[in-house]
């Protein structure tokens, strides 16, 4: 008997159906699961260990380059700790948007470690992989029968965006993670899905209330990120049929009402809705009651079935190769002046760069104590007493742009300005070569909507024994 079918079985029958029990191993798999709080959640004889594994929060250069944003060997770490505690427990693991990013790269490369782990230490299980990459002629059809449309402040989409994109993903939902678990698997590795679906998709399948699963799965997923003081650590979820308690496995984190509560609306741009391919969660009546002084109830979730499915799609396309200049200032003059300072420099280096040759790059500046981080300056703020500059030039080639780069720090270095003191040098450089060239540069291309006539056709499952 598999793993999920073991679980499965214990909810099976007439009568209340006990609690179920969800362990949170990771925030994101691949940056350490701290072992205390993991095995603290082992010892409470959970139903199921899962982990999100990606994110667009490390932007689009891990989806168009098909690499890894995390290190191997914190990778193999984390896989095998989570793979060693599933099997111990017999119960079953998911992981979704393997790899970082989700697509058939990302995901074969966790599978190929997964497999080494699996041989290494002796372990036999049956395994569900979710392929999440879209097509591109079919997202082209879609496009063409007006089944694709933006949100977000995205661009219409066109057939360029598609042709262009080295990989194009879309998230999966519950559907998708339950057609897995039914196929009496014991692990499951999915790309690109929702984080929520990871742990809803099981208690949904058992008959749990869908909008209490996923309002769970929505906070868990980021493990003890909703607790005070904020961690990684991995972090218990007990669901019934009236609510869910949550309880992190590190003792000095506490999950309050309140961080709780602020965790709920986590990258949410409506605190009230939640929406998903299947449908969207109502938060409106949600409830959150402190238990103790570490631990909170939350109820009143409510779940709508959607009536059409929609599923987001993430694309990346190749834009040039990047290279960066790296420096530091501290003369009051030139930080009160910096705006001006670096307009100047940029129309000296395109004049001397660009004196046999159209321009072809593009240059953007930011000033790390003024405006680096926030669009601008508010208005009256005194100037900080220093400033980090970061330069960053994206041009068709690599020479390209680490000329660009070279020739800018040098014109910064001696650019002359009003009040200047010193000749020697404006700049600080924290190393040499302050001038970095760091590679190819993408962006997202592909941050649509496109309807969905068949979850299961988009997410094809395969099925083997290790």
């Amino acid at each position: 008997m598999s793993a999920v079918a073991r679980v499965r079985a214990q909810f099976e029958g007439a009568g209340r159906r006990r609690s179920i029990r969800l362990l949170g191993a990771s925030g994101q798999l691949g940056y350490g699961i701290p072992t205390p709080a993991f095995e603290a959640g082992l010892a409470r004889e959970p139903d199921l260990i899962g982990c999100d594994m990606g994110s667009t929060d490390i932007g689009p250069s891990y989806l168009g380059r098909g690499e890894m944003a995390t290190a191997p060997d914190a990778t193999r770490r984390d896989l095998r700790k989570v793979l060693l505690g599933a099997r111990r427990k017999n119960i079953p693991l998911v992981i979704g948007s393997a790899g970082s990013a989700g697509a058939a790269p990302h995901l074969d490369a966790t599978l190929a470690i997964v497999r080494e782990i699996a041989r290494a230490e002796g372990l036999h299980f049956r395994l569900g992989v979710l392929r999440a990459d879209i097509p591109k002629p079919v997202l082209h059809a879609a496009l063409r029968a007006g089944e694709v449309r933006s949100f977000d402040a995205s661009p219409p989409l066109t057939e360029e965006d598609i042709d262009a994109a080295s990989n194009i993903v879309a998230q999966m939902g519950t559907s998708a993670m339950q057609r897995a678990l039914a196929a009496d698997v014991d692990v499951v590795i999915a790309g690109r899905a929702c984080d929520t679906a990871i742990f809803a998709s099981l208690p949904g399948m058992i008959g749990f209330p869908m909008g209490l699963a996923v309002h769970m799965a929505k906070i868990i997923e980021c493990a003890s990120l909703c607790c005070v003081p904020g961690g990684r650590d991995s972090i218990l979820a007990t669901l019934d049929e009236d609510g869910f308690e949550l309880e992190s496995m590190a003792p000095q984190r506490r999950a309050t009402p309140v961080s709780v509560a602020a965790h709920s609306l986590y990258e949410q741009g409506d605190p009230y809705t939640v929406s998903e391919p299947e449908g969207r969660l109502d938060l409106r009546e949600a409830r959150y009651e402190a238990i103790d002084d570490r631990r909170t109830r939350v109820t009143g979730a409510r779940w709508q079935e959607a009536s059409e499915n929609w599923v987001k799609l993430e694309g990346a396309r190749l834009v040039g190769e990047r290279a960066v200049l790296l420096a530091g200032a501290a003369d009051p003059r030139f930080i009160a002046r910096a705006e001006t300072i670096l307009a100047e420099v940029a129309e000296v280096v395109r004049e001397l760069v660009c004196e046999n040759t159209p321009q072809d790059y593009s240059l953007f500046w930011r000033v790390y104590g003024a405006n680096g981080v926030r669009a601008s300056v508010p208005p009256g703020e005194a100037p900080p007493n220093e400033v980090f500059i970061l330069g960053e030039c994206i041009a068709p080639t690599r020479a390209r742009a680490a000329e660009v780069v070279r020739t800018m720090k040098q014109y910064l270095l001696h650019h002359g300005y009003p009040g200047r003191q010193s000749t020697a040098g404006n700049l600080a450089f924290p190393f040499t070569p302050p001038e970095v060239s760091i590679g190819p540069a993408y962006r997202f291309n592909i941050y649509h909507l496109m309807r969905a006539h068949d979850l299961d056709a988009l997410f094809p499952l395969e099925v083997e024994m290790l």
